[in-house]
C-alpha cells in the first residue's frame, strides 16, 4: 500500500464568513463546525468538495461531501484535490476514516482544533484512479441508500408537524366548531409544568481524563448521546458516535434511559428533540423526559420542536443554555385526553415508519463503518 501526506494531493483553505451569517430558510448550505448544516442566502463557491469544520471542544469533526454552490464558516476547511488522479469522494471517505482512527487513540485527551499541520501529515492510503473511484461508488452507494431513507423520513415528520400544528396552534381540530376557549386554550385543556407533566433527568458527563471511560465500540458498551447525535437524528435516536464503558456507567454513576424517553438539549444549542429507539444515556445538556402515557409521546416530541425557546432565556439558533431548573418548569398545554388519543390513533403510524426507516438507516451506517476501514487497508479487495 502506497500512502502520501495530504498536503501532496490537497488544497484545503478555509471559509470567511463568521457562524451569525446563517439565516433561516436561506437558498444555499452554510457548513460551519457544526454538524448541522445550516443556510444562507447567499453563495461564495461551487464546485464538488469536503467541508471539514475544524473547531469541535469533543474531537468529534463534523465532516461533509457537497457538490454544488454553498458558503463557509471561516475554520471550517474546503477541501479539493490538486489534480484529476484524486477523487473528491475518495478523499472525504479517508480523511472520515483518519478523524476515527484519531479519536480512538486519542488516549484520554481531545484534539480541539485541527490544524494546518495536522491536516499536512494525514497520511492518506494511494491508489490509482480508477480504483479510489470504485472504492467511492461502493462506500456512496451506503450514503444514497442513507439519504433516501432521511428524505423519507423529513418528508414523514414534515406531515406529523403539518397535522401538529393544525390541531393545536390553529386550533381546527376535531370539533373545533363548538370548543369554548378559556384563557386562549380550549375548555378541557390544561397548562401543565414539564415536572408535574412527566420525570425528568439530565445526563452527565464522565471525566475525559480516564480513558477507559469512553469506547470506540459499540459492542458491550453503553450507546452515549451527545447534542451532536441528536442534531444528525431523524426523530429517534438508533447510532451514536462514543459508547461508555460499563465502569463509566457505574463509577460515575450515570443515569441509563429506556426506550421511548424524550431527548431535549438545552445547553451549547437549545430545542434539538429526539426519541430514544433503545437503552441509552446521555452527557449533561440533555435532559429526559419519561412519557408513560403512550397518547403523550408524539405530541410532546411535536410539543418541544415547535416551542419557543427564547422565552426560556439567553437562547439563539447555535448557542447558550438555559438552566435544567427552567427546563423543568417548561409550561406545556396539555389537550383533552380524547383529542390525544384521537391525535395518537393517526400519527403513531407515520412515527412507526419513521422509526423502521431509522433502524434501516442504522444497520446501513453499521455495514458502511465495518467495510470503509478493510476497503481502505485493502484487507478487502474490490
Amino acid at each position: 500500500m502506497e500512502y502520501k501526506k495530504l498536503k501532496t494531493l490537497a488544497k484545503y483553505p478555509t471559509g470567511k464568513l463568521n457562524s451569525n451569517a446563517a439565516v433561516e430558510n436561506g437558498k444555499y448550505p452554510f457548513f460551519t463546525c457544526s454538524h448541522d448544516i445550516y443556510s444562507i442566502d447567499t453563495y461564495s463557491y461551487n464546485g464538488e468538495y469536503v467541508l471539514l469544520g475544524g473547531n469541535n471542544a469533543s474531537g468529534d469533526f463534523p465532516i461533509f461531501y457537497y457538490n454544488g454552490k454553498f458558503d463557509a464558516y471561516q475554520r471550517t476547511y474546503l477541501i479539493q484535490p490538486l489534480s484529476k488522479e484524486t477523487d473528491t469522494r475518495y478523499l472525504y471517505y479517508c480523511i472520515g476514516l483518519k478523524l476515527k482512527q484519531m479519536k480512538s487513540n486519542a488516549a484520554g485527551t481531545t484534539t480541539k482544533f485541527l490544524t494546518q499541520p495536522i491536516l499536512n501529515n494525514l497520511n492518506i492510503e494511494y491508489r490509482d484512479i480508477a480504483e479510489q473511484e470504485k472504492i467511492a461508488s461502493i462506500l456512496s452507494a451506503y450514503d444514497e441508500l442513507i439519504e433516501n431513507n432521511n428524505k423519507r423520513i423529513k418528508t414523514l415528520e414534515q406531515i406529523a408537524k403539518n397535522l401538529y400544528k393544525e390541531w393545536f396552534v390553529r386550533f381546527r381540530f376535531p370539533g373545533h366548531e363548538k370548543a369554548v376557549f378559556e384563557d386562549g386554550i380550549p375548555k378541557g385543556w390544561k397548562h401543565k409544568t414539564a415536572n408535574e407533566l412527566f420525570g425528568i433527568t439530565i445526563g452527565k458527563t464522565p471525566d475525559r481524563k480516564v480513558f477507559d471511560y469512553f469506547s470506540a465500540t459499540e459492542e458491550g458498551n453503553q450507546k452515549w448521546v451527545s447534542i451532536s447525535d441528536i442534531g444528525n437524528s431523524r426523530i429517534f435516536i438508533s447510532n451514536t458516535k462514543e459508547y461508555l464503558t460499563p465502569k463509566a456507567v457505574k463509577k460515575a454513576n450515570i443515569i441509563i434511559v429506556p426506550k421511548g424517553t424524550v431527548l431535549l438539549s438545552f445547553k451549547l444549542t437549545v430545542g434539538k428533540v429526539a426519541i430514544t429507539n433503545c437503552e441509552m444515556c446521555t452527557n449533561e445538556a440533555i435532559a429526559h423526559f419519561y412519557i408513560s402515557n403512550d397518547n403523550l409521546r408524539e405530541y410532546i416530541y411535536l410539543y418541544l420542536c415547535n416551542f419557543e425557546y427564547s422565552k426560556l432565556g439567553n437562547t439563539s439558533s447555535i448557542g447558550t443554555a438555559v438552566n435544567s431548573k427552567i427546563v423543568k418548569m417548561m409550561k406545556i398545554v396539555v389537550p383533552s385526553e380524547d383529542l390525544l388519543e384521537k391525535f395518537h390513533f393517526i400519527v403513531e403510524p407515520i412515527f412507526a415508519q419513521i422509526r423502521l426507516h431509522s433502524e434501516n438507516n442504522a444497520i446501513l451506517i453499521k455495514q458502511r463503518d465495518l467495510l470503509l476501514p478493510r476497503l481502505m487497508s485493502g484487507k478487502l479487495e474490490v
